[in-house]
């Protein structure tokens, strides 16, 4: 497996423990629809929540969170409204993104939530 796929699935991991580690309840990983894949689906008392996780070895080239472009929005917002309909729950609906930088043998790790709107 390639070096950033490695780093992809650590990054994952580590946004599920950080998440639980904050009281986040976690309901699926890897949601896919379509040519969407939600990364994280969690639950905070009365709010779904999408997670994007984007992991980078530096920011060289910018944020890690830089690299969530609008298409992948309007995917991942196509999803989360599929997976709402079809688990039939009724709760409010928030978009986050988990930024994680690897920097020597450790991770930052920045939970940056409503991290953008669906319109």
């Amino acid at each position: 497996m390639a070096t950033h796929n490695d780093l992809g699935k650590k990054g994952e991991e580590l946004a599920v423990q950080f998440l639980l580690k904050n009281n986040y309840e976690i309901l699926e990983r890897n949601f896919r629809y379509r040519k969407a894949e939600v990364d994280i689906i969690a639950r905070e008392a009365n709010t779904l929540i999408a997670v994007e996780v984007k992991s980078r070895s530096s920011v060289y080239f910018g944020n890690p969170e830089d690299f969530v472009k609008p298409a992948q929005i309007k995917l991942l917002v196509e999803a989360i409204n599929h997976y709402s309909e079809k688990q039939k729950k009724d709760l409010e609906i928030r978009f986050d993104i988990i930024a994680i930088t690897k920097s020597g043998s450790n991770y930052d790790i920045e939970h940056i939530t409503d991290a953008f709107l669906h319109f």
